[in-house]
């Protein structure tokens, strides 16, 4: 069993010889560091293979190195000078919770939700872990994070249930990458099922049938034909959720991105987080300076404009249906509203969802969306991509 770990001395550039090797486990069966009938300590291990095998104590931090490599934190056993991992910490605040424990967590309204904020702010004096009420990290308490409560406020940290209903921190978001092209061949082939072609712009296409019949014409003589090509004439409108839980999903739909632009000349899209309010913006660093009202996006495009949302729809249901519910800021309209008037205004409509279909029954915010979208909501597969095409294009 300790070959291994005789290799890794070796790969450690430990001058160690099979002698030594022997040596330790002669010492382990003369029962050296306890009892036949007891297993010995890692710690009483650790000394024994360090005065067996290391004859120059200028080694003893390559084997520290080592040993700590193959036995996993046995550092933190031999050596307390060093610090305990932040991330160890951590790791106790997470208190595990059993289903029944989680289902007895009782959700506050939102307006108890935000009042009670607000006491927490002015009674709270000091730094709190794992408690159920205070500001802190860990614990059941809704204002916080690290911890588990089913309806709350995130202050700080990052998030870990996707419970939360509002989140107090400044957020960057990163642009998708429109020139990504692994993997979007299959993607634009689901996507020309929405196409109507129109020739426009100057005869840069050969018009073969045509040439063919000038020539015959003119007794053999070539006479070659030009036309102009063949565009994709639809027009879309792309609406992309950016951020938070669609950082799971960049990848994809940076595919997807790819694809649409590649595919569709008449073409134009926006950001917008978790759900649609009354701003809307085209470049993640300057979202808050370069911010374009939905009202004025309603006005600019007109109704022959097919409309696709790329989002997966997971949030709080406040988002989608509180006045003030966006996690950012206290938007001034419910997203719902926002949402319908978009639906009115471009009659063709989908939703391309990137959370595997399988979940979705279990987000009441992705049930809700779907009502919203007249269940006009589709997966981000290929089928999906077909169905939705399709379904646009009639």
């Amino acid at each position: 069993m300790l070959i291994d770990f005789f290799y890794t001395l070796r790969a450690a550039k430990l001058p160690v010889s099979v002698r030594e090797y022997l040596t330790l486990l002669e010492a382990l069966q003369a029962n050296v560091v306890g009892p036949a009938s007891e297993a010995c300590s890692i710690d009483d291990f650790y000394h024994l293979a360090r005065t067996v095998m290391v004859k120059d104590e200028k080694h003893f931090d390559k084997f520290d190195k080592a040993f700590g490599a193959y036995f996993k934190g046995v550092e933190m056993l031999t050596d307390f000078t060093k610090e305990v991992p932040l991330d160890w910490l951590e790791k106790i605040l997470q208190k595990e919770l059993t289903p029944e424990q989680k289902a007895a967590i009782e959700k506050m309204g939102w307006d108890e939700l935000m009042e009670t904020l607000k006491k927490r702010l002015e009674e709270q004096k000091e730094r709190h872990e794992g408690g159920n009420k205070w500001i802190g990290k860990g614990g059941t308490s809704p204002f916080g994070n690290g911890g588990h409560n089913p309806q709350g406020i995130r202050i700080g940290g990052k998030g870990g249930n996707k419970s939360a209903v509002k989140v107090w921190e400044q957020r960057a978001y990163k642009d998708y990458d429109d020139q990504q092209e692994l993997g979007t061949r299959n993607i634009k082939v689901a996507l020309r099922r929405l196409r109507r072609f129109a020739r426009e712009g100057s005869h840069d296409e050969l018009d073969l049938d045509g040439t063919i019949r000038k020539t015959a014409a003119n007794a053999g003589y070539l006479d070659i034909m030009m036309r102009p090509e063949r565009h994709n004439n639809v027009k879309v409108l792309l609406l992309m959720d950016v951020g938070g839980t669609m950082d799971d999903h960049i990848a994809r739909v940076e595919e997807m991105f790819s694809a649409v632009k590649a595919e569709f000349k008449h073409l134009d899209f926006y950001y917008f987080h978790n759900c649609v309010y009354d701003f809307m913006w085209k470049n993640n660093k300057r979202r808050y300076a370069e911010k374009f009202p939905t009202w004025d996006i309603l006005r600019k495009y007109n109704k022959d404009y097919k409309l696709i949302f790329i989002g997966d729809a997971t949030m709080s249901p406040y988002e989608i249906l509180q006045k003030g519910g966006s996690v950012e800021y206290n938007n001034e309209e419910a997203g719902a509203e926002w949402l319908q008037r978009l639906t009115h205004t471009f009659p063709k409509f989908a939703w391309i969802n990137p959370e595997p279909q399988g979940v979705w029954q279990y987000r009441q915010s992705i049930s809700i969306i779907q009502q919203l979208m007249s269940n006009r909501m589709y997966p981000l597969t290929l089928k999906g991509l077909e169905d939705a095409m399709r379904m646009l294009s009639k």
